[in-house]
């Protein structure tokens, strides 16, 4: 049974499933095929699964996985989504992100309801059933020529069996020719024996089979390059063509991996076996290779911190480490990133001194803010250019109320008995009692306010950006604020919500409510996070 969404032509499936360990790289794989497959000029969607009981990643620990990124429409998803994004340089739906928790809450608000009155409810068919009822759905609403389709976690975890198997049906399902499973899998060197092991990739390709799926490609991620004679033992051992034994090992930057996979003539591959009129000759990776190479300038050096309390897991910023990284190649410079935890006594100020830049990214809670407020106080006292996100900007509000005579100014997020709240929860937000998906969320209006760096960062009046958080400026003190001397350069545009502040003496002190990281791109730099770099690498020439 074939399903057809549209006259003439099939949406194809690139299925990526990992073996061996997690963290192998799957999301920067598949994101790496879906540019090479971009280079083609086809249009490339891209959805992850995530096999956790979560309805989203809203409320999950940053320690145990990294961001929370969220979506033009609000959704807040796997950090994954980013790196498609970022790579396809696209914009995703929020239903691209599939979790365990949204199938199931589909499937009983069906049964509730009674739309399988009689019927006794089953994993098979009911449940992967309406996995692939998801994944169609996202077909007809974008009419994607192909779409990549990322399984998280590891072939073998108890929670992924309903996928691989509604993976497998939807294969049969399409027909041959317009699915694919690609398995990446770790191929790990012992240094006593002085040699790759290729078992680990056997025995991981074994469990795949097993569910009934027989990859079409292995990609072998390794730390140094292998050489063709594993290629071939890898081939024979786990039954695919010699061609389809890719190697991707660790590259300098996460964006050379196009690069590498497309030497590997990944990109003929795929269109060969899942039938894609393209020609993969007149493949245009030029603009992507001009990006590595900005990326890998040595100098000059423009040193930034990030400061904030989640630094012992890098990927906790990831979109804000990328965006830095994008700013820097599109300046010229080289990034020298540095974390620094906000959650200590007192902040190392001879650190402070080593910098040309300070951001202070979002986040919740107490914990790590008095950090964030002495980081600020640094900024102005010392002219030091500084970019406050979210969190960021309200600290920056708050310190700069203290600085003038509002001693205890405070949001009542950290302190509700504060006869100054200069940041607090809007009215509709204080009736809200569940955690999930009730923030502000997506993406929203902003209108500038001209002669201002914000504005002069972006050169248009209005724009849009992603949101997510609970509390805001709080306009009880706007008048007072902007009579001392803060700019609020970007309001909404019924003129109610404050969304970016600046102040008009110092080389670069901006804050903005939304998430600019978000939307940032290697080959398309956002603009605030340019500005800042630009106002950084001054800066660093001046000291």
């Amino acid at each position: 049974m074939y399903f057809s969404y549209g006259e003439d032509v099939l949406t194809k499936y690139i299925i990526i499933t990992g073996g061996v360990v997690s963290s192998i790289g799957k999301g920067i794989t598949s994101a790496s095929i879906g540019r090479i497959l971009r280079s083609y000029n086809l249009k490339v969607g891209a959805i992850k699964i995530d096999p956790y009981l979560n309805w989203d990643s809203g409320t999950l620990n940053p320690y145990q996985h990294g961001e929370v990124f969220v979506t033009y429409d609000g959704m807040e998803c796997d950090l994954d989504l980013g790196h498609y994004e970022r790579f396809l340089d696209v914009e995703l739906p929020g239903v691209s992100n599939i979790t365990t928790g949204k199938v199931y809450k589909s499937v009983i608000e069906k049964e509730r309801s009674g739309d399988f009155l009689g019927a006794c409810v089953q994993i098979i068919p009911h449940i992967t059933d309406e996995i692939k009822s998801m994944i169609r759905t996202i077909t007809e609403d974008n009419d994607y020529d192909v779409i990549l389709i990322e399984l998280g976690g590891t072939v073998g975890d108890i929670e992924s069996q309903p996928f691989l198997e509604a993976l497998r049906q939807l294969r049969n399902e399409e027909g041959h020719d317009n699915v694919m499973f690609v398995h990446v899998t770790f191929v790990p060197y012992l240094d006593a024996a002085g040699e790759f092991k290729t078992k680990p990739t056997q025995h991981s390709t074994k469990e795949l089979r097993s569910t009934g799926i027989s990859p079409d490609m292995i990609v072998c991620r390794s730390q140094e390059p292998i050489d063709e004679d594993l290629k071939k033992k890898i081939a024979h051992f786990c039954d695919v063509d010699f061609k389809a034994v890719v190697n991707a090992s660790d590259a300098s930057s996460i964006y050379e991996v196009p690069l590498v996979l497309n030497k590997e003539n990944v990109g003929k591959f795929v269109a060969d076996r899942i039938k894609l009129d393209v020609d993969t000759e007149s493949a245009n990776l030029n603009q992507w290779e001009n990006v590595v190479k900005s990326l890998k300038k040595d100098n000059p050096v423009v040193t930034i911190a990030i400061i904030g309390k989640y630094i012992s897991l890098e990927d906790s910023y990831i979109s804000i480490r990328e965006s830095l990284k994008h700013a820097a190649g599109n300046i010229g410079v080289k990034l020298d990133l540095k974390y620094i935890n906000s959650d200590v006594d007192e902040l190392d100020f001879e650190e402070l001194g080593s910098l040309d830049g300070i951001l202070i990214p979002g986040g919740f809670g107490e914990r790590g803010v008095e950090g964030k407020l002495d980081a600020v106080e640094y900024a102005i006292a010392n002219n030091v250019p500084i970019f406050g996100i979210c969190l960021g900007m309200h600290s920056m509000v708050i310190q700069f109320a203290r600085r003038n005579g509002m001693k205890t100014a405070n949001s009542t997020e950290f302190d509700k008995s504060t006869i100054y709240p200069v940041i607090d929860l809007m009215e509709e937000q204080k009736k809200i009692k569940d955690m999930g998906g009730t923030m502000r969320l997506g993406s929203y209006d902003c209108k500038l306010l001209k002669n201002t760096k914000t504005f002069d960062a972006y050169n248009q009046e209005n724009i849009v950006e992603r949101h997510r958080h609970r509390y805001e400026f709080n306009n009880e003190f706007r008048d007072e604020l902007q009579e001392k001397g803060l700019i609020i350069s970007g309001i909404s545009p019924d003129d109610f919500l404050v969304e970016m502040v600046e102040l008009p003496n110092h080389p670069w002190f901006v804050g903005c409510q939304f998430h600019p990281e978000f939307k940032s791109r290697p080959n398309n730099a956002h603009p605030l996070f340019v500005s800042f770099m630009d106002a950084a690498y001054k800066y660093s020439k001046n000291k």
